[in-house]
């Protein structure tokens, strides 16, 4: 049996995946947390196989808990199911230590498909996001200026090109103005960019406009 916690900040769909682990055999959910904090607590206290993952939760950003739980439980299979079909998203997920990447937007056998094959060990993301880790795995790669930001600097930089406020940004995060407004400034450097037009501007280059909702 694969035991599974589930992390989303949203009940509704907490009960909607439960439904859908429930009406698989081999699979029941072990525990569920609504925010990072209680995440934690759960990969404490629980003995479970998957931990289920969303990265859009108030605080603590979903990045920084995907490498808090790999320190503290390195084998712990963590699979992302995401609200956001970027592509930069699912390799920085990757890359910070999770195993599967999915959109909410995917089919129940879909995620039952992705909770086996992590469970069993294995990895689960699209080709498209296989090729970009691979790409960037290459020496000599280039990378492109918004790959250079760190995860949170990333989450800012999302909601300014959607059009968010720094002030609706900090509530959203549960950071200060002052944080966001350092985050901008320190994002706007690596890119070399030095306003929001320049920002859109850069986001519609890249075919980002698109794929950020506010």
């Amino acid at each position: 049996m694969i035991r599974i916690v589930i992390v989303d900040d949203h009940a509704i769909v907490r009960e909607g995946l439960k439904r859908i682990i429930s009406s698989a055999d081999d699979m029941e959910v072990a525990g569920e947390a609504a925010n990072g904090a209680e995440a934690m607590l759960r990969v404490r206290e629980l003995a479970f196989d998957v931990l289920m993952l969303d990265l859009s939760m108030p605080g603590r950003s979903g990045m920084e808990l995907i490498k808090m739980v790999r320190a503290e439980k390195p084998r712990l299979r963590i699979l992302v199911l995401s609200m956001h079909q970027e592509l930069q998203y699912a390799v920085r997920a990757i890359k910070s230590g999770a195993s599967g990447y999915l959109t909410k937007e995917s089919a129940p056998a879909q995620l039952e498909q992705a909770i086996r094959k992590i469970a069993a060990g294995g990895a689960f993301v699209s080709a498209e996001v296989a090729e970009q880790l691979a790409l960037g795995a290459m020496p000599g790669s280039e990378v492109a200026a918004h790959g250079t930001l760190s995860d949170r600097e990333f989450e800012v930089f999302r909601l300014l090109v959607a059009g968010v406020s720094v002030t609706e940004i900090a509530g959203r995060l549960n950071l200060s103005v002052k944080t966001v407004s350092t985050h901008k400034a320190n994002l706007m450097q690596k890119m070399g960019l030095h306003n929001q037009s320049e920002l859109i501007r850069y986001a519609m280059r890249h075919g980002l406009t698109d794929q950020f909702e506010p």
